[in-house]
């Protein structure tokens, strides 16, 4: 099973999934709503949290993630 990540426009990503060969059993789509100014900070993720992985003792915060550790 391979995993592919869609970017663009509706029309763009709907191209692209038709273009893929295989059986597509699922798809995950963001879609960007209009908020009010005072939550656009919320985090999109937090509803998928159920569904990550999380192995003990590991730092999953945005900053150790995006850093490069010692050695990288």
């Amino acid at each position: 099973m391979k995993t592919h990540v869609l970017t663009g426009s509706r029309r763009e990503i709907e191209e692209s999934v038709a273009r893929i060969d295989g059986i597509i059993h699922e798809v995950i789509v963001l879609v960007e709503e209009p908020r009010e100014s005072e939550s656009q900070n919320e985090d999109i993720f937090a509803e998928m949290a159920p569904y990550a992985v999380q192995a003990g003792g590991a730092d999953y915060s945005r900053q150790t993630l995006y850093l490069a550790a010692e050695g990288e």
